[in-house]
């Protein structure tokens, strides 16, 4: 499996803010790569260094094994691309909009706009004025855009930002589509840990402009862990009673009186029993796994994503 996108210590300087810090980013060809992190956290201006709209002030960029700075323009007729909301002339129908995007383009093949258009399921709605277009289909319109030229690697900022549950449910389709039925690389950023959880083989997790962290979900499943939590009224004195009572010491004590036990599974019962005995309300007893929440969260320290 070769690498399509490799970075080296790659900075992005604004006077003293690092908005990118020394960013070391590897993704293989063929995955969806979740680039995970909160509003702010350096997705964008990571993504807008890897299309060459603005330069870094440190590092090295590859794409499909070459310098970005040296063959910039080959490279990126390989690639497509939606950064931030998709613009589109809405007093024009979708068909007329790629229409313009294949000549300033270059795309010559005649079939380009009707497989782009069959591909993002718009090929029923081509004479339709964007204007009239719902935003998941504006959407669709934008990766049916960026996907003209049949390019190897899809680059994604946010797709599925301000998007009803059936549009986030219908872009995710399309991605995973383009993926086996078209073997592009993906790499897609976004602050919703759900839709990257549904999506990607890869995640990076940036944090205030570093790379805390890259991990395949195969990986990620493996490190996740079964836990009993309980929800209590006096966190404090059940925590002492577990050590206490069973000898305790694998917890962690969450926000509202939550408790998450990574031991003892099963035994829930005796657990229960020995709260109420010493007069603490159980509100809630429940058997889950870690998920991309819990690990996002223990990865960052603490606080929340959005």
């Amino acid at each position: 499996m070769s690498t399509i996108i490799k970075t080296m210590q790659l900075t992005k300087q604004y006077g003293r803010q690092k908005a990118v810090d020394r960013l070391d980013m590897n993704v293989q060809q063929g995955q969806i790569y979740g680039f995970l992190g909160q509003n702010g956290a350096g997705k964008t201006t990571t993504i807008r260094m890897l299309l060459g709209l603005i330069k870094p002030t440190e590092g090295r960029i590859e794409i499909f094994g070459e310098s970005l700075f040296e063959r910039q323009k080959e490279i990126l007729r390989r690639v497509g691309a939606i950064v931030e909301f998709s613009g589109f002339y809405e007093n024009l129908t979708a068909r007329e909009n790629l229409l313009i995007n294949a000549k300033l383009m270059g795309v010559h093949k005649k079939s380009a706009i009707q497989d782009a258009l069959e591909i993002v399921g718009l090929h029923r709605e081509e004479t339709k004025r964007v204007g009239n277009f719902s935003l998941g289909m504006k959407q669709r319109l934008g990766i049916a855009r960026a996907i003209l030229h049949h390019p190897e690697l899809l680059i994604l900022d946010e797709p599925t930002n301000g998007l009803d549950p059936m549009g986030i449910k219908e872009i995710r389709k399309l991605i995973k589509s383009l993926a086996v039925e078209r073997s592009m690389t993906i790499l897609i950023s976004s602050h919703i840990l759900y839709e990257v959880e549904q999506l990607a083989d890869q995640i990076g997790i940036i944090h205030e402009g570093r790379l805390l962290e890259e991990i395949s979900f195969e990986e990620l499943r493996a490190r996740n862990r079964i836990y009993l939590e309980f929800q209590v009224s006096n966190e404090n004195k059940a925590v002492v009673l577990l050590e206490r009572h069973f000898s305790i010491t694998d917890y962690e004590v969450l926000d509202e009186g939550n408790i998450r036990v990574y031991s003892h599974i099963g035994e829930q019962a005796k657990l229960n029993r020995l709260f109420v005995e010493h007069d603490i309300e159980v509100y809630k007893i429940k058997t889950s796994e870690e998920r991309l929440e819990d690990y996002f969260i223990k990865i960052i320290g603490g606080g929340a994503i959005g």
